[in-house]
């Protein structure tokens, strides 16, 4: 500071000026709460299923899904329960767990751990249940930085997990669910006490789910109940990947680790917490720190008081120290794509509702903590709270969470690629034939999914993402619009593919081949997903027909998976049905 010298500053007005500018550019990237506030969004670590369309080899069909999971380990223990907790298990386990909470500065007012529900019932569980009135602004829940479980990626660095590790590199490049796993784990088995705060993380560990019911953990015969095939296989990947990823972490604890005992199970247990407890955010700097900015009045007034340099000379450095630290607080973390996970006991017992949920999670930047306030209210008194875990589909809230939430305005269906369709029956519909060189068109432009093994991944930055090629339906939007355009292409007539240029990309909008062409193209869409929704083994008034009788109990409903198959493939079928009403 005190050797900062720019003559050629404008004087005081500059550096106010400077400092402004990056005011305002933090603003402008973060939005006022974020700057002004100190309050920073955190959301679930998800995003909705988008279509990727790989460009293939060849046109030749081939199987879209495929991987085997025979050697697979259990993926619960032996002591686990065949099925997930009880509500009554749970809340007995969790009767000590406010008195933990307050015992380690977690501020909590008006609200209270109790059994709740998923939103419009479909799961039962524990959940946050308010206490007394409360209304849009009133801060429930407050939780400081030093008692949650946190993974920053890339670049993670937890001292009592990577102690653990013979190869640190293994435990740093792993993905963030797995790091957050090993934490877990470690306080499970290990030792339940935080190294850099030294709290006992025993109490929370405590009121955590100890079995899940899960797909992952589902039958063969239980997952072709789902009738659809697209979760059935991201499942068997998840799987595969989960046990590649934890025979990964053993090999990098080394023979002496004292995690060695940790199961495939076990490590299971910790990822699926993690997939359904966590947040995430894209910001990565440090909380509000007044230390250097006494630290620069004081030398300001050093500097102007001892004669050294002008004030404007003093205001410029302190404009910089000022500016630098937003650069490391708000700019560069933003710039750098860091990402944040963290998992914060008391308001992870907190349930999901696609729209109108009552409570958001924020970091507090000048609080070092991390709050949960109401933003849609009021709420009256006895009321569960619920927040958002993101724009999240169907397939993914059964995936990690366990639970299907009806008429989900977020949920998606996943088709077989476009390649994959029965073209003689869809020729027949249209009255069209497809040519071959359009075909072989869109082959190029990726527009007819691709060949090869065709697996679906579990990328974790995009763990439901379309990595299979499949033609996205989502209820928000439809059919896929790249398939709209590619169906434009094959159904318009020779003079309308010539006056396009034989472009295929003349063709993305709407009408863009003329009325006929939509009409046609609509009706092939829609010849599409009857042909889909016809090939399930039930309709979907059979289906409703059964959950009658299990609701009733006419039927003994022996495992929870059996409803849920059939509450999941109503679903799907709704958006299928819902679809095809909008393309006729």
């Amino acid at each position: 500071l005190v050797s900062c010298n720019l003559p050629s500053q404008p004087g005081l007005l500059g550096a106010a000026s400077l400092t402004m500018t990056f005011s305002f550019l933090t603003l402008f990237l973060f939005g006022a709460p974020g700057f002004l506030g100190g309050v920073l969004s955190f959301q679930a670590p998800a995003k909705l299923i988008s279509s990727r369309l790989i460009q293939p080899t060849s046109l030749a069909v081939s199987p879209l899904f495929a991987t085997s999971t025979t050697d697979i380990p259990p993926t619960r223990s032996a002591a686990s329960s065949s099925s997930a907790d009880s509500v009554a298990s749970r809340a007995k386990r969790t009767a000590a767990f406010t008195d933990w909470a307050r015992s380690n500065d977690i501020q909590i007012g008006g609200v209270s751990v109790e059994g709740g529900d998923v939103a419009d019932g479909l799961a039962d569980g524990l959940g946050l249940v308010t206490t007394r009135d409360v209304k849009p602004g009133d801060v429930v829940v407050t939780v400081p930085t030093n008692v949650v479980l946190s993974v920053t990626s890339p670049g993670e660095y937890n001292r009592g997990a990577r102690e653990l590790f013979d190869d640190k590199n293994v435990y740093r490049d792993a993905p963030w669910w797995a790091q957050l796993s090993v934490q877990l784990n470690r306080y499970d088995k290990v030792n339940s006490v935080d190294l850099d705060s030294g709290i006992d993380m025993r109490g929370w560990l405590d009121s955590l789910p100890r079995a899940f019911d899960t797909p992952i953990h589902w039958s063969k015969g239980a997952l072709e109940e789902l009738q659809y095939t697209y979760l059935s296989s991201s499942i068997a990947s998840q799987k595969r990947q989960w046990y590649d990823q934890y025979q990964t972490m053993m090999r990098g604890l080394g023979s002496s680790s004292p995690l060695q005992s940790m199961t495939f199970a076990d490590f299971v247990w910790g990822a699926e917490n993690a997939r359904s407890r966590a947040f995430s955010g894209s910001y990565g700097g440090s909380a509000f720190n007044p230390l250097p900015y006494g630290l620069t009045i004081l030398l300001v007034a050093a500097y102007v008081g001892l004669g050294i340099g002008s004030l404007e000379q003093a205001s410029n450095g302190a404009a910089l120290v000022i500016c630098g630290s937003i650069l490391k607080d708000f700019v560069l973390p933003k710039l750098s794509k860091v990402q944040k996970y963290i998992i914060c006991p008391f308001i992870d017992m907190s349930n999901h509702k696609g729209i109108g949920e009552s409570g958001d999670v924020a970091f507090e930047y000048f609080g070092d903590a991390y709050s949960m306030s109401i933003t849609n209210g009021p709420v009256a008194k006895g009321e569960e709270l619920f927040i958002s875990y993101g724009p999240r589909s169907n397939d993914q809230l059964l995936k990690y969470y366990g639970f299907v939430e009806q008429n989900n305005p977020h949920d998606v269906y996943i088709m077989p690629q476009l390649r994959e369709w029965d073209v003689s029956a869809l020729e027949a519909a249209c009255g069209r034939q497809f040519s071959a060189g359009r075909l072989a068109k869109l082959e190029k432009a990726g527009l007819l999914g691709f060949s090869g093994d065709g697996r679906i991944g579990d990328n974790d930055d995009d763990d439901a993402a379309n990595t299979g090629g499949g033609v996205v339906v989502s209820r928000a939007g439809g059919i896929d619009g790249a398939i709209m355009q590619a169906l434009r292409a094959l159904v318009a007539s020779d003079e309308e593919w010539d006056n396009a240029g034989e472009a295929i990309g003349n063709f993305a909008a709407d009408g863009s081949g003329g009325p006929q062409t939509e009409q046609l193209a609509r009706l092939t869409a829609r010849t599409a997903l009857e042909m889909e929704l016809a090939s399930k083994p039930t309709t979907i008034e059979e289906d409703r027909e059964l959950l009658k009788r299990m609701d009733s109990k006419a039927m003994d409903v022996s495992v929870p998976e059996e409803k849920m198959a059939v509450l999941f493939r109503i679903e799907k079928k709704k958006l299928l049905k819902e679809t095809i009403d909008k393309l006729t």
